[in-house]
């Protein structure tokens, strides 16, 4: 006997699990209303700093690369961002990178004046295995995280209009 339906069945499944793997996949480790994971990096400019540095203000966690098209597109955006905010948000850039020349050209062409650059390096084929990425489990990028002043993350990949709203 034949099951009506069942030839729509098998694609309809495998489509399920296609879509259920692919999200759980591009979960990040740190989710909203977690505690934002401390870290301790250095600055584009030799100044060695943690997260906790930064309690009391919103801060913006920004995963991106110089190589990432979608994140060079977002820079006027950001350089826009900071301006309006820079008074109530900090914004952290953590690039990942291989080549500290090409990440020091992309912070002067796109014009990422503000001074928590940080530099996320990586050597490995599993190429997001940086050590600020892999504690936040950032399996692509752009990848933005808004925490608040307690250090509570409050926001994931938000749209940078929905940032400045969460400010007010």
């Amino acid at each position: 006997m034949k099951m009506p339906g069942r030839k729509f069945f098998i694609p309809l499944v495998i489509l399920a699990l296609w879509f259920g793997g692919r999200a759980w996949y591009f979960t990040p480790n740190v989710g909203a209303l977690d505690t934002a994971a401390d870290f301790t990096a250095m600055r584009a400019d030799g100044k060695t700093f943690s997260l906790h540095d930064l309690r009391g203000r919103y801060v913006l966690l920004d995963f991106w690369g110089s190589w990432c098209g979608p994140c060079r597109r977002e820079s006027p955006d950001l350089v826009q961002l900071n301006q309006q905010t820079r008074d109530r948000l900090t914004i952290v850039s953590i690039a990942i990178e291989r080549d500290s020349a090409a990440w020091q050209r992309a912070i002067t062409k796109d014009h990422r004046n503000w001074p928590y650059q940080v530099m996320d390096q990586t050597n490995s084929f599993k190429f997001l295995s940086g050590n600020v990425a892999s504690l936040y489990g950032i399996k692509q990028v752009p990848t933005n995280y808004l925490i608040d002043p307690e250090g509570i993350v409050i926001g994931l990949n938000l749209p940078l209009n929905q940032i400045v709203e969460k400010l007010k």
